[in-house]
């Protein structure tokens, strides 16, 4: 008996086809393995992805010169006031609350605007707006949106002058 084992590759074309096969076998598993894994569903991806990754803040370019829209008291209300006045955070009266709303009401319009604009104990100044989002004729419309709620009889505000023509 021999000890001698015999080689596998005899002959020089059998060693170029097991060189090509021992590079090209696991690239192509390894290509089919990647088109496998990205061809799949993701069952852990929820739909709102998209909403949970987006910017939080947006910028809005708009004509200075252009006329501008009055916001109604509504409008006003919910886009400034109601974050503290819908909760009563802070010690805010609650929208449409008439005990809480009473004493602030009897004092008058004119001191409910100053609060609004000096701003009171945890309210800032304009309710934390800006002058170029909210003017003080629409704080004025949200005040009297908001008394009228709590059984206030304020008028409505008068509109500002249309700007001059140049």
């Amino acid at each position: 008996m021999s000890n001698e084992h015999g080689t596998l590759i005899k002959s020089p074309k059998q060693l170029i086809i097991m060189v090509f096969a021992s590079f090209f076998v696991p690239l192509i598993i390894i290509l089919l393995l990647m088109v496998f894994v990205n061809n799949g569903k993701r069952t852990d991806s929820s739909p709102s992805t998209d909403q949970l990754i987006k910017p939080v803040a947006q910028l809005n370019f708009h004509d200075a010169s252009a006329p501008r829209e009055m916001k109604t008291g509504e409008e006003v209300y919910k886009t400034v006031c109601s974050s503290c006045h819908a909760t009563g955070a802070a010690g805010a009266p609650k929208f449409g609350d008439t005990a809480a709303w009473a004493p602030r009401i009897a004092k008058g319009y004119d001191a409910l605007m100053t609060s609004v604009l000096k701003g009171k104990n945890a309210m800032p100044a304009r309710g934390g707006s800006s002058p170029d989002d909210v003017s003080d004729y629409e704080l004025g419309r949200a005040v009297v949106y908001m008394t009228t709620a709590a059984g206030g009889k304020f008028p409505e505000p008068k509109a500002p002058a249309a700007p001059a023509a140049k």
